[in-house]
């Protein structure tokens, strides 16, 4: 026995029905974002990101930026104090969490300058740590070490497993 099936509608090469719900999709989609956030009349910080995502209608809302950001802190003269950028951000909106990664770089208001992979950011503890390798770039010394915890300045931090070159004052 043999059967032989035909459609009356012919389908298109390469048709493909997909179906999103509201939770899979940005409520915000900027391109090309530079954006000044301010504090009392005073400009405070500057961001900029190659594409902002927004997505409030997942059951845990948040903020993504694929293509990176970057953040610079300003002093009253609008000289820059501080700065920040990621290849990748994510910030978990009921956390309060902000998660960087990729060739992460930090300058605090010391100068001090912070590479790693991954770092994150908690609003709520007011507490930035990392569970990655550390390169910490100082005046006169160099410290890594894996695993790294700091306030939000970066002005008092802690290196979990810490190596590096430190100069000796003969005197």
């Amino acid at each position: 026995m043999c059967m032989v099936s035909c459609s009356s509608k012919p389908k298109k090469v390469g048709e493909v029905k997909m179906e999103l719900s509201r939770e899979q999709l940005p409520v915000l989609a900027t391109d090309s974002v530079t954006t000044l956030i301010s504090d009392s009349g005073i400009t405070r910080y500057r961001i900029e990101a190659a594409l902002w995502l927004v997505y409030d209608k997942t059951p845990e809302p948040y903020q993504e930026f694929p293509k990176g950001i970057y953040l610079e802190q300003f002093d009253e003269n609008l000289n820059v104090e501080a700065s920040l950028k990621a290849n990748y951000a994510h910030y978990h909106e009921n956390e309060q969490v902000w998660t960087l990664r990729g060739d992460v770089h930090a300058l605090n208001l010391e100068g001090e300058q912070f590479d790693t992979q991954e770092l994150l950011w908690d609003q709520k503890t007011h507490r930035v740590y990392s569970d990655s390798a550390i390169h910490i770039t100082r005046e006169k010394s160099i410290i890594e070490g894996v695993g790294f915890e700091s306030n939000e300045q970066m002005s008092k931090y802690t290196i979990l497993h810490p190596t590096g070159i430190f100069p000796v004052d003969e005197e």
